[in-house]
């Protein structure tokens, strides 16, 4: 075993304690339950751009780019461009370490790697600034709601012309919302890839933080993902799609992270 694979190994072992460490779990829970009234999520940014995510979940974020080597990033939920500007960047990384292990030119005005955002309102001043960002030549926005069934059209018409494909759900938080856009987008996720479905964290707040938000426990992306794999689950009992189809919770990814806003939302194509 050389020291990289025993480092990694150390990793993996530390990850599995984590695990089952009840304590630090509901201690990293009562943290970010704590910074929300602060809006946490507010004070970061990508190259310029704000994010509002939690460090954790960009530093996986980043890992699962590396890690599955995407062609196109599907994400719902724009607002100020930060989550599109931050895939376009990697996607970019990925591009600049092809042409690095193949000995050739980099032209990014003929890159294949795109990130496509989807929101059903792009205020006028974050597209404007994300069209003139240095990463804009690898984004590509749609306006409409996500789960349109023109909009979904588009989405699969543009996809059609990719291999790897991740997708990214941050956009309306209700539960029947988030089953929607993962039945339209999940499919699209090519195996050993990713659906990561942002905000699950809902499920486990108290209902006093959600204000005049329609979503809440009982009605949130955790709820969601729940009913789609119960779905996924039936249709393979039955026969219905000959097992084609599965996705499972990476639970690694929350153990590593302990904060995240994504828990059990990190979902694995299998």
């Amino acid at each position: 075993m050389n020291p990289l694979q025993e480092f990694q190994q150390e990793v993996a072992e530390n990850i599995s304690a984590l695990s089952k460490a009840r304590g630090l779990q509901q201690l990293s829970s009562a943290w970010l339950r704590d910074t929300l009234p602060y809006h946490y999520s507010y004070n970061f940014a990508w190259l310029g751009r704000p994010i509002i995510q939690y460090p954790q979940d960009i530093v996986a974020m980043q890992e699962l780019v590396w890690l599955v080597k995407p062609d196109l990033i599907i994400e719902t939920g724009i607002a100020h461009g930060g989550s599109l500007v931050m895939s376009a960047s990697l996607l970019a990384m990925l591009d600049y370490c092809d042409a690095i292990e193949s000995h050739a030119t980099l032209d990014p005005g003929a890159a294949k790697r795109k990130v496509l955002g989807i929101d059903i309102d792009i205020r006028p001043h974050n597209r404007q600034a994300i069209e003139s960002h240095p990463m804009s030549s690898r984004i590509v926005m749609l306006q409409g709601s996500s789960t349109a069934p023109e909009i979904i059209g588009e989405v699969h018409r543009i996809a059609s012309a990719h291999e790897r494909i991740m997708v990214c759900l941050d956009s309306n938080h209700t539960h029947d919302h988030v089953v929607a856009e993962l039945q339209a987008y999940a499919p699209l996720v090519c195996s050993g890839s990713y659906c990561i479905v942002f905000d699950t964290v809902i499920e486990e707040l108290p209902s006093t933080l959600m204000g005049d938000r329609p979503w809440g426990k009982g009605n949130s992306p955790m709820t969601a993902v729940g009913r789609y794999l119960s779905d996924l689950s039936e249709r393979y009992v039955q026969g219905r799609d000959g097992g084609r189809l599965a996705f499972e919770v990476d639970t690694s990814i929350d153990s590593k992270l302990l904060i995240s806003v994504a828990r059990r939302g990190y979902l694995r194509r299998v």
